[in-house]
């Protein structure tokens, strides 16, 4: 395949790549390679995934895991799904996150979009998170126990979770854009004990009172024993018939308590993420205490080379994967930041790019969406003093080619774009960059060390220079140790291992090239992914299918050549109904606030019907592809479809929208 710039278009300075951690890593891992200091990427790489316990046995002792008992060994069984690491060790993911933290050590800065900011020091953190642990463990919170948090981007979340992680409980939490249904179809699954909730919070100059939204969430949880009341946009909380014990933060957070970290084994559960529920409710994938300390330990102190000094600033929302890996910036000895707000609200719409300035930010994160979106407007960056990033990391879709230029010009030429593609459901990445590789535009460098990646041909077998499926075809610490609910493990096996017996399909579309990277050419599901932020079509098709106009409606997620990302919603109305204006804006009202105001589609478009399987499931991903451009033959046999006739109806949107594009 001919990629937009056959040479890299961006190489590491030898000497910064000499000093950075990861070689460093090569040279103290020598043991475990039978003496070869070989520090080049490819090799390193083709080392990891080759000897998988040499390579994670000396993850573990580069950063020093500590663990409460010892692990026999470093990889008991090797399969997929069912890999056993570590077996024997205890541990706790909370104590390595703060146990490095010097009392003056600055661990968080909180950010918000009007550009204020405060700092929470080591040792403030430490005692906060043991305040609220021995809060929660009053309030009966046991290990195994469910501890669900509906917040904003801000410490309160990173407290919550560490408190709770800190006991053995297990953690989960999503913004507060969700509508109470929305959250309550995840949390409800979990049967938590303890529910954490803010007031609201701040998006684009607007203060979003949550008070009776966390209220309704509450009655949604019949199994809450207590919830916590957060006071972080200065709402009062009002007297109101809670169905639990009531606790202000306050009083959480400010007793003085000892911390003590409970060890648990490897594979304990830390977290519960949750898909997007594409199809009926949202997955929770669960993993482990250990697989995530180590995988994130990699990630951020290897490829994203963060050590004490730097500091790590990634738009993210709570129910973001991103979130996971934003918290864990404290495992490196790094200080992380907060942020709540809109990444470009109307009146300052710079002012991510401000706050890395003032703060010095190493490692700065963002989406495809974002850098394009700076790029259209003509924002630019380089009237801050940009001089401390380092890297400016990317993830949520493909990043296209013409991204790079803009980053290199209005950023800095010193600065290593790192497009990565991850997921949730490893709540990690799967290809990026590190400190040593190349960079090609439009290309993520290399897959992540510890992930055998190939791209997979339709016969199963592995392809080079075209397109193929994403697969991993031997385990990584992170893979899910279960969905939640699932106990004879079908629907993990299903998700993932079905197409591929034993080798990890995830449903990207790649192509790994020859010279090593790899190009995402994005999902083969029909997830929706608007700036990095991932939602089901589900949630969208309930609200709006509540309404007595509609009678049905499609949502779709289109990735566009340019780098775009169409999202139109399909309906159709009730006999003897119009899609007017009016109903239009009572649509999006819906979706906005039912589902997140994230998600308002681009465009609400009238059609005669949905196309269906003949088992009555809509067609999503073919519908998508038709729209990108897709031949007919390519995604659907017609004979398969409800209402054949509509395959080509849909063909003809997707290529008439084109046109205009095109002529526009």
């Amino acid at each position: 395949m001919n990629t937009p710039y056959p040479d890299p278009f961006f190489t590491p300075d030898p000497q910064a790549a000499a000093a950075s951690r990861i070689v460093d890593f090569a040279h103290r891992a020598a043991g475990h390679r039978g003496g070869a200091v070989d520090s080049d990427y490819a090799s390193l790489h083709r080392w990891s995934v080759t000897d998988l316990e040499g390579f994670w046995g000396a993850v573990w002792e580069y950063f020093d895991i500590e663990a409460a008992t010892p692990y026999q060994r470093v990889l008991e069984e090797e399969r997929m799904p069912g890999a056993r690491w570590f077996p024997g060790a205890t541990l706790n993911y909370t104590h390595h996150a703060l146990r490095g933290l010097a009392d003056d050590d600055v661990a968080i800065v909180a950010l918000d979009e009007a550009g204020s900011s405060h700092e929470v020091t080591g040792q403030r953190l430490r005692a906060q998170v043991a305040s609220v642990a021995a809060t929660l463990r009053d309030l009966g919170v046991d290990r195994g126990d469910r501890v669900v948090g509906y917040l904003p981007h801000t410490p309160h979340a990173i407290v919550a979770f560490l408190a709770a992680a800190s006991l053995g409980a297990v953690w989960s939490v999503c913004g507060q854009d969700y509508a109470p249904k929305a959250a309550a179809d995840r949390f409800a699954q979990l049967e938590p004990t303890v529910l954490i909730t803010a007031d609201g919070y701040r998006f684009n100059g607007t203060t979003h009172d949550r008070r009776e939204a966390a209220l309704e969430l509450a009655h949604a949880l019949p199994t809450l024993k207590a919830t916590l009341l957060v006071d972080h946009v200065g709402l009062p909380w009002p007297s109101r018939n809670y169905p639990s014990l009531v606790v202000p933060w306050e009083d959480a957070s400010t007793r003085t308590e000892r911390l003590t970290c409970t060890p648990v084994p490897f594979d304990h559960p830390l977290w519960v993420v949750f898909s997007s529920g594409t199809t009926g409710l949202p997955k929770g994938i669960v993993h482990g205490h250990g697989g995530v300390l180590l995988e994130h330990l990699k990630t951020l102190g290897l490829h994203s080379d963060l050590g004490p000094g730097d500091r790590l600033l990634w738009y993210t929302t709570t129910h973001w994967m991103m979130w996971n890996l934003v918290v864990s910036t404290l495992l490196t000895g790094a200080t992380t930041c907060t942020y709540d707000g809109s990444p470009a609200p109307l009146t300052r719409p710079d002012v991510l790019w401000e706050l890395a300035s003032r703060h010095r930010v190493t490692v700065f994160g963002t989406s495809p969406q974002y850098l394009l979106a700076m790029a259209k407007f003509g924002i630019d960056p380089s009237v801050h003093d940009l001089s401390s990033i380092r890297v400016v990391g990317c993830t949520g879709s493909a990043l296209p080619a013409s991204a790079y230029p803009w980053v290199r010009d209005h950023v800095g030429a010193h600065v290593l774009l790192a497009s990565i593609s991850g997921g949730t459901d490893i709540v990690s990445g799967f290809a990026g960059s590190a400190p040593t590789t190349p960079v090609w535009a439009g290309e993520l460098s290399a897959p992540h060390l510890g992930v055998a990646l190939a791209a997979y041909d339709t016969e199963g077998l592995p392809v080079v220079d075209q397109v193929g499926e994403l697969v991993v075809t031997r385990p990584m610490p992170s893979m899910p140790l279960s969905f939640w609910n699932d106990p004879d493990g079908a629907r993990y096996h299903d998700a993932y291992f079905s197409a591929y017996p034993g080798v990890w399909r995830h449903g990207d579309w790649i192509t790994h090239t020859a010279h090593g990277s790899v190009i995402v050419h994005g999902r083969s599901d029909s997830t929706l992914n608007r700036n990095g932020v991932r939602l089901g079509s589900a949630d969208i098709h309930d609200v709006v299918e509540r309404l007595p106009e509609i009678t049905e409606a499609l949502v779709i997620g289109a990735e566009e050549p340019d780098g775009g990302y169409w999202m139109p919603l399909f309906v159709v109305p009730a006999p003897g109904v119009a899609l007017d204006d009016a109903l239009r804006e009572r649509i999006r009202d819906a979706i906005r606030t039912g589902v997140s105001p994230r998600h308002v589609p681009d465009e609400i478009l009238q059609v005669p019907a949905i196309p269906h399987t003949r088992t009555g499931k809509k067609l999503e991903v073919p519908v998508k592809r038709l729209l990108q451009g897709a031949a007919v033959e390519q995604v659907v046999n017609p004979a398969a479809v409800d209402a054949p006739e509509l395959v080509d109806y849909y063909a003809r949107l997707g290529a008439e929208r084109r046109s205009r594009r095109a002529t526009a």
